[in-house]
């Protein structure tokens, strides 16, 4: 089963956001000075809202901001400094740009700035469990939330990660998440799942899940994807950061044939042109197999 995106529709704040028979192109600007693809490049508020203009150009349909790095190994970054380099940010490219905008943040007062400040999306990779506040805010504003799977911290979580069955324990870690964000006043068209590929995962754990994404079809959410410039991607092609483009395309390609709804790349021109070839060569696949058994 793969979810019929045209069926869906996210509500973030003020905002519907409908998925036109494809995926949507999240682009990425990172406000940090540590990120694992481009740190440091746009700590600047000029240069990352020339570089959020760029990403819509290039066909990105929403932005994510994100102001503390996730990798792993990263060291959490206090309230304040957050802060201090996302709000001049978000409140910059929400004035420069249309788009929706997400926040990447885990903490409660991050996100209601954000959200005051022109966003209305959070992307929490706790999935609520991070920040006891969350969920009030989602709750309050309308925003949408992005709940992804991760196994341990930023700082813990590829030190041996281990799942009997991966499929099985993401699926059930959502189930539950949906239940829990649902019976706190969010409601579901509100909800994104992320299975958080690189976020506590073995290569087979990112390996399966790319292959099997279309196991969480049945839960009813969009199904946001990020397997930009990962470090799974080096372990297969034995590249650094800079030249995993090619592997990214391969993965983007994989993830659209199973039913991702938002792809979060670095390279949106690039991707965007792998999206809409493989969704172009899927659709006439389904429509030969129709007309076969028709």
């Amino acid at each position: 089963m793969v979810l019929d995106l045209r069926a869906l529709t996210l509500q973030a704040k003020g905002r519907l956001i409908g998925f036109p028979g494809r995926p949507l192109m999240m682009g990425v600007v990172n406000v940090t000075p540590d990120s694992f693809s481009d740190g440091g490049r746009y700590l600047d508020v000029e240069a990352a809202v020339t570089h959020a203009i760029q990403l819509v150009e290039e066909g990105a349909d929403l932005l994510d901001i994100g102001a503390e790095s996730t990798r792993p190994g990263a060291d959490p970054v206090d309230e304040a400094e957050e802060l201090r380099r996302a709000i001049p940010v978000v409140t910059a490219v929400a004035r420069a740009v249309t788009v929706p905008i997400s926040i990447d943040t885990s903490k409660a007062s991050v996100a209601q700035a954000a959200l005051e400040a022109g966003a209305v999306l959070v992307n929490d990779v706790t999935a609520l469990r991070g920040d006891p506040a969350m969920t009030e805010v989602i709750a309050r504003t309308g925003a949408g939330i992005v709940l992804m799977h991760m196994q341990g911290t930023p700082r813990t979580m590829q030190q041996v990660p281990h799942y009997e069955d991966v499929i099985g324990e993401v699926a059930a870690f959502f189930e539950e998440r949906i239940r829990f964000a649902t019976t706190h006043g969010i409601v579901q068209r509100q909800i994104v799942l992320d299975p958080g590929i690189g976020f506590g995962k073995l290569l087979v754990h990112n390996l399966t899940l790319l292959a099997r994404l279309q196991r969480f079809a049945c839960l009813g959410c969009p199904l946001l994807v990020g397997v930009s410039r990962k470090a799974f991607l080096g372990q297969l092609v034995d590249r650094p950061v800079q030249e995993r483009q090619w592997a990214t395309a391969a993965a983007v390609a994989m993830a659209v044939e199973r039913g991702a709804g938002i792809l979060r790349v670095h390279d949106v021109r690039a991707m965007k042109e792998v999206m809409q070839v493989t969704v172009a060569i899927s659709q006439e696949t389904t429509l030969s197999m129709k007309a076969q058994h028709a």
